[in-house]
């Protein structure tokens, strides 16, 4: 029989989280093909979050939590249910119940068809504007950057075989971005549609800080793309300056009386100086996290464990 591990990254979730593993439990009992856990945890989210996470592995033997000892974003949550999880397929979804969770069938579904990992395709999303523009974004990041295919929906809400939860979790460098794991493991991924529904309470936790930190992460630490654009543009700058100084002598043989202009050559220090300063910085971008990357920084620091010694005999649930 094949176990299904569910990880959930919690972040001010105290009133949906039970929601969720409720319907988790009600799905996963109709398939009884399927054993089952289900692993919580808790990015040193501010409410009580992690009482809640607490209570419900004391009411499930089948329930394992896992608290941070401070923030370290969802990516580093996901990657260390990823590292505890066991399941011969691992599924990733929300803890807002946003995500649906009884409609994980199709997800699993699709992995016994033989696909590698499965990602949910939402045709009408309830997120804020904000959210739905950062998603835009975030998919022509991917796509640009890590090469993923233009037809590949990606989303918080996925299903992996247990060989590309094996090879995610050999990274080990600060700045995790699952997305790219998964890319970088395989190409043997499919999309189903499922229902995205409106949040029942509270907002969404990626500001625009977030977004941005979470965009850096995904072309720095996956792809040195940025760096041969920056290559790309400095070549040319250079050949646009060269030309403009072909110009500027022309014209001065042309017409003698042509005054040399102060304010065009402002605005070609001020261009190249600006661009100048984008690559060194982005150069910088890649450097700082070589250095944080040596001095072994962690991807997230685990404060509490919560039935994380599996049973010996683990009941078909």
């Amino acid at each position: 029989m094949k176990k299904v591990s569910f990880v959930i990254p919690c972040y001010r979730s105290e009133q949906t989280l039970p929601k969720v593993i409720a319907e988790i439990e009600e799905k996963m009992n109709t398939l009884k093909q399927y054993q089952y856990d289900i692993f919580l945890v808790n990015d040193c989210s501010p409410d009580n979050t992690m009482g809640i996470i607490r209570r419900l592995c004391e009411e499930h033997g089948h329930i394992r939590g896992m608290g941070f000892s401070r923030n370290f974003g969802q990516h580093a949550a996901l990657m260390a249910g990823l590292r505890h999880s066991d399941g011969d397929y691992v599924v990733c979804l929300d803890d807002d119940g946003q995500t649906p969770a009884n409609e994980v069938d199709k997800l699993l579904d699709k992995l016994e068809e033989g696909y590698d990992a499965v990602y949910a395709k939402y045709e009408h999303k309830q997120h804020s504007g904000f959210r739905n523009l950062g998603s835009r974004v975030n998919e022509r990041m991917t796509r640009v950057m890590l090469g993923k295919p233009p037809e590949l929906y990606i989303s918080s809400y996925f299903a992996v075989k247990r060989f590309v939860v094996e090879d995610m979790i050999r990274y080990e460098n600060s700045y995790p971005y699952v997305i790219g794991l998964v890319l970088r493991a395989t190409r043997n991924i499919a999309n189903v549609p499922v229902n995205h529904r409106e949040r029942e309470s509270g907002t969404s936790g990626y500001t625009l800080k977030r977004l941005v930190s979470l965009w850096f992460n995904g072309f720095t630490a996956f792809s040195v793309k940025p760096l041969r654009i920056a290559t790309a543009a400095g070549a040319v700058s250079a050949v646009v300056g060269f030309l403009y100084g072909i110009y500027t002598i022309v014209k001065r043989f042309i017409n003698p009386a042509v005054p040399m202009g102060f304010s065009s050559m402002m605005s070609a220090l001020v261009f190249f100086g600006g661009m100048i300063m984008l690559m060194l910085g982005l150069i910088g971008e890649y450097i700082g996290r070589i250095y944080i990357s040596l001095n072994n920084s962690p991807q997230y620091v685990i404060g509490e464990k919560i039935n994380m010694e599996p049973p010996s005999e683990p009941a078909d649930l």
